[in-house]
């Protein structure tokens, strides 16, 4: 496997590509454990993009000067890439010259940054802008491209049309959800159309050639499934948001991990102020930093799908680990007859659908015939 597939499907994992739309299923045998106990209601999500709101939290403001144009854009019913595409056409600049920090699903209203690299020149009138589906928020200068990856989380506004379920247990869940957070599981798109994405991924491992991206997309998808699968066996245990011997902690707003000394005190109290998290190890070449009941966990999940951990350490990825446990800040709801309202923020890299999967299962009103 080429080095540069190895590092697009690292940049993957790291959650600098990001679709935070996507419905909530499941890869494999759609058994799956559930953490905070059983579903409390079924709804339906997005039945208009409207239903489905992501804002981009950067962490930042534009320096108000630089070789870049700084756009905040909302978009409906368009994806990012396609309207980078669009950026690009109008400012007559190559498709490189468009940044932005993470892809958003089209069935959505989004709002997000891009920037435009023009230096030397004034952009063109924001007036010739004319993209379908999308408006002008914001607009400055920049002083460097717009980095995959570059944000600090999202903001979430969401609509659950057609609930049922009992208003009492509906609000003692999102309460849970409030206090303990929800299992940080990647989400559905990384495993294709009914998970289609891990069979291709085995034939890539057995040798079949695909193009570069499609590569990385599906070692991203191998990679997903082993860690998705180290959480579940967390959950099984009842120890996705505690710690077990052999930890590995990440502090929370980071990818920074590290192994507690024995003696360290501090720990539960940091664990209880979601300070720091326990980790799943993100499969690779090499050996993972867990060790005791942590380590034996994962290497027995690696062990029962050896073609998928082979593979994935054969592709070039190294050993790197994923916070178990997702934090959700923010978070408020109200219930209006067979509405549900929900509106809270996320980390970068995790998924909208994590928390709505903490609820109960949900219908996708963006797919026909669903």
């Amino acid at each position: 496997m080429d080095a540069g597939t190895a590092r697009v499907a690292e940049r993957v994992d790291a959650g600098e590509f990001e679709a935070d739309a996507s419905p909530p299923a499941t890869a494999g045998d759609g058994t799956r454990p559930q953490a905070l106990g059983p579903a409390v209601l079924t709804g339906t999500i997005r039945s208009a993009p409207e239903d489905f709101v992501v804002e981009e939290m950067l962490g930042f403001e534009p320096t108000g000067q630089g070789e870049h144009l700084f756009l905040t854009l909302e978009k409906r019913g368009a994806n990012t890439v396609w309207v980078a595409q669009q950026l690009a056409r109008w400012a007559g600049v190559p498709e490189h010259a468009v940044g932005y920090a993470g892809l958003k699903d089209r069935h959505a209203l989004t709002r997000q940054a891009f920037t435009v690299h023009l230096p030397g020149r004034e952009a063109p009138a924001l007036e010739s802008l004319a993209i379908e589906g999308v408006a002008v928020l914001a607009a400055s200068r920049h002083a460097r491209k717009l980095p995959r990856g570059a944000l600090r989380g999202n903001r979430f506004r969401l609509r659950v049309r057609e609930v049922r379920g009992v208003p009492d247990a509906i609000a003692q869940r999102l309460a849970q959800i409030a206090a303990r957070g929800v299992p940080n599981r990647f989400g559905e798109q990384r495993f294709g159309r009914d998970g289609g994405n891990l069979g291709a991924a085995r034939e890539l491992f057995a040798g079949k050639r695909f193009a570069r991206e499609k590569r990385s997309i599906l070692i991203s998808s191998a990679r997903s499934e082993l860690f998705n699968r180290i959480l579940d066996e967390r959950i099984r245990q009842a120890a996705w948001d505690r710690a077990l011997p052999g930890e590995v902690f990440m502090l929370d707003g980071s990818h920074s991990v590290f192994v507690p000394q024995a003696d360290d005190e501090a720990l539960d109290a940091r664990l209880a102020a979601f300070d720091i998290h326990p980790t799943g190890a993100l499969w690779g070449a090499g050996e993972p930093r867990s060790s005791e009941a942590v380590r034996a966990i994962e290497d027995a999940v690696a062990a029962a799908d050896p073609q998928l951990a082979s593979g994935l350490a054969g592709a070039g990825l190294k050993q790197e680990r994923r916070a178990l446990r997702l934090p959700v800040r923010a978070l408020a709801w109200s219930i209006d007859g067979d509405v549900l309202s929900l509106a809270f923020e996320l980390p970068a890299g995790s998924y909208a659908t994590a928390v709505l999967d903490a609820l109960g299962a949900m219908r996708d009103g963006s797919r026909s015939g669903t």
